[in-house]
């Protein structure tokens, strides 16, 4: 992979690792203001409950693609982003475009989805 590549990849990359944290901040300081309100019935207590499970498996999601993020920069880092962890062939151009911290080409990728 070229530089000019592996540079349009990082950015977009360390661009995503940002707004991912600042989501995250945002949830966790959204959550705070949840657990300190005054809550006056059962119905109010449910409908906390109930934003606050669908809030945590969002930063769980993002958690694991910052995860895959900070694994993806730090290929790059060492030369080896791009390659797919499974056949070692590169990970195709428009693939990363669209997923640019994937670890798997589109046919290994198929393959890792149909063993789940």
């Amino acid at each position: 992979m070229q530089t000019s590549e592996l540079n349009y990849f990082k950015e977009i990359l360390e661009d995503r690792n940002q707004q991912i944290l600042k989501n995250i901040n945002g949830v966790n300081d959204e959550l705070d203001q949840l657990s300190s309100c005054e809550l006056n019935d059962e119905g109010d207590h449910a409908s906390v409950n109930n934003s606050s499970m669908v809030e945590s498996v969002i930063v769980q999601q993002q958690e694991q693609e910052l995860r895959d993020i900070n694994v993806a920069l730090a290929k790059i880092s060492s030369g080896e982003y791009g390659i797919c962890a499974m056949c070692e062939d590169e990970i195709g151009f428009q693939r990363l475009k669209v997923k640019p911290h994937a670890i798997y080409c589109i046919d290994c990728r198929e393959i890792v989805e149909k063993t789940k």
